[in-house]
């Protein structure tokens, strides 16, 4: 690809023909609209005009995904045509400009009369532009180095019930997971600031007993501190939790936005914990929204350390193979032409995780360098988190071995334990 553009790649329907159409959603985001204006030069278009480079067309379908009173208006019915689009976006319109990247890549796109279906699919980002923006503090390498980890995937959980525990509650459960086994332990993404646990308040209590088991141990545990609030606040938050020791903090990206999580880098030197949660009312209708490939380079443009990914078995609408590619997309450099594997982020799992799930994890990573989150899967064990702990690590062992877990529970109860409770 060319060094001075950015290309996206999109997935559209229409009653038009797609060609046409490209030509339009590549005029209505760069130098054009539905009529040359005074101003527009033949110089200007050739330097700003984004172009349309390939249009692959698909199986049409006979009802439309999405309705459109532009097209009813029109009295223009089906078939509605599907195609893959791929448009180059020149760089030098939109700057180191992470907002006005979206605005240009989506924007108004998704409000294009003659569509009835548009999802941004991905972005292909070169090195020269992604060299514009902050990478991660940490990524793999730094959060592996802070917590002394790196034959195995990071264990970690999340803080349970979800929302509701005092300051003083919190901590007391921390020291148990802390003394349990964990690396990594994350607040719930509904519990920034809650009056029942402030964070001026929780963020001390927590970290004073992390520090004192890692001063009796000289293992470190790493807390992801919920942060999320106005960009101001965050900021006070994350200093708050570097004066107490703290290494990493937490933001619910949809609803801090692009620009909050920007600033938020920096500001601070702390790993960010990336939570998507919001993400599927943009990904889950087949014809809207921003799939997780584009989604994903916006945020590490933002320069987070850990994205994300949901489980495979778990809770939530993802099929295994979305997982896997997500977490696939987020060891690899960012940019199309760039081989820095600095940059890359730390896929995590969550949602209905437990040592059962760790294989087919594993087999969708194709590395251990990942987050494995268990909430239930080490809370809920049931001879307790130590347990559920142990649970996880032997589960990494039967793995390394070659054995299935069923036969590797037979010589470690604290997995057997787990395939009997959680199996069903």
């Amino acid at each position: 690809m060319k060094t001075d553009r950015i290309e996206a790649t999109y997935l559209i329907e229409t009653p038009m023909d797609p060609a046409r159409i490209a030509a339009v959603m590549a005029g209505e985001q760069s130098s054009g609209t539905f009529v040359r204006v005074a101003g527009e030069t033949d110089e200007l278009r050739a330097r700003a005009a984004a172009e349309v480079l390939e249009v692959s067309e698909l199986d049409p379908v006979g009802v439309p995904s999405l309705e459109s009173a532009y097209l009813q208006r029109k009295a223009v019915a089906g078939p509605y045509r599907r195609a893959l689009v791929r448009i180059a976006f020149p760089v030098a319109n939109i700057g180191r400009n992470l907002p006005t990247l979206a605005a240009t890549v989506s924007g108004n796109l998704y409000d294009i009369g003659e569509l009835t279906g548009l999802k941004l699919l991905s972005l292909s980002i070169p090195q020269t532009y992604r060299a514009r923006y902050a990478m991660p503090t940490m990524g793999i390498a730094g959060t592996r180095a802070q917590l002394d980890v790196y034959d195995r995937p990071l264990f970690g959980t999340i803080i349970k019930p979800n929302v509701g525990m005092r300051s003083s509650e919190i901590a007391d459960l921390v020291e148990t997971l802390c003394e349990a086994g964990v690396d990594f332990i994350k607040d719930d993404e509904v519990c920034a600031n809650p009056d029942h646990a402030p964070i001026a308040e929780r963020v001390p209590a927590v970290m004073a007993r992390i520090r004192a088991f890692r001063d009796r141990t000289g293992r470190d545990v790493m807390m992801a501190f919920n942060i999320t609030d106005e960009t101001d606040a965050m900021r006070r938050h994350a200093d708050l939790v570097a004066a107490e020791g703290g290494s990493c903090v937490m933001a619910s990206l949809n609803w801090c936005g692009l620009s909050g999580m920007e600033s938020l880098r920096a500001h601070t030197p702390l790993a960010i914990h990336a939570h998507r949660n919001g993400f599927g009312a943009m990904s889950r209708h087949p014809l809207l929204g921003i799939a997780f490939d584009a989604y994903q380079a916006m945020y590490r443009l933002a320069g987070v350390d850990h994205m994300h990914v949901h489980g495979i078995g778990g809770k939530f609408v993802d099929a295994a193979d979305e997982v896997e590619a997500a977490a696939r997309r987020c060891i690899v450099p960012l940019a199309a032409d760039g081989t820095d594997p600095d940059d890359r982020v730390m896929p995590a799992f969550s949602s209905g995780q437990w040592a059962g799930t760790l294989p087919r994890t594993f087999e969708a990573v194709g590395s251990p360098d990942f987050l494995f989150m268990a909430g239930g899967g080490i809370l809920a064990h049931p001879r307790g988190p130590t347990a559920g702990v142990q649970s996880l690590r032997q589960a990494w062992d039967a793995i390394g071995s070659g054995q299935t877990l069923n036969a590797w529970a037979r010589k470690a109860p604290e997995l057997g334990a787990a395939l009997d409770f959680f199996g069903s």
